[in-house]
């Protein structure tokens, strides 16, 4: 249906032209209310994202430090193991007779009147 056409006149009254103002005076308040609404809702959904973003970004960087961490405390428990075992094979080369049967062994020195042969490691393929 079509709009009916209005037919009242308004009256041109102080008190219509105070109650025309108050209505738009009403209606500017609204809309400043609802542009202040909208500008905090996206100051807040930035503030927001950006402390997510960085949350996000804090976590990745402890669970890599935490990672690494956990690396190195292995690194240090090889190492010190490693330190033991040092530590046993200097006080194993303070013995002359372990000395002398690594020299046998790795570079071929023999005694008085031993012969060496050295065999191959590997199977022959016939």
């Amino acid at each position: 249906m079509a709009r009916e056409k209005r037919t009242v006149t308004e009256l041109d009254s102080n008190y219509m032209q105070q109650y025309n103002a108050h209505v738009e005076r009403q209606k500017r308040k609204k809309q400043r209310l609802i542009r202040r609404l909208v500008l905090f809702s996206i100051i807040a959904l930035i503030a927001f994202g950006s402390m997510t973003t960085y949350h996000i970004k804090q976590r990745a960087l402890h669970a890599e430090k935490k990672e690494e961490y956990e690396r190195l405390q292995q690194e240090i428990v090889d190492l010190k193991n490693e330190e033991v075992s040092l530590q046993e094979e200097a006080e194993r080369l303070k013995d002359e007779e372990y000395v002398l049967e690594i020299a046998r062994t790795n570079y071929f020195f023999s005694k008085e009147g031993e012969l060496i042969f050295k065999l191959p490691d590997e199977e022959p393929a016939y």
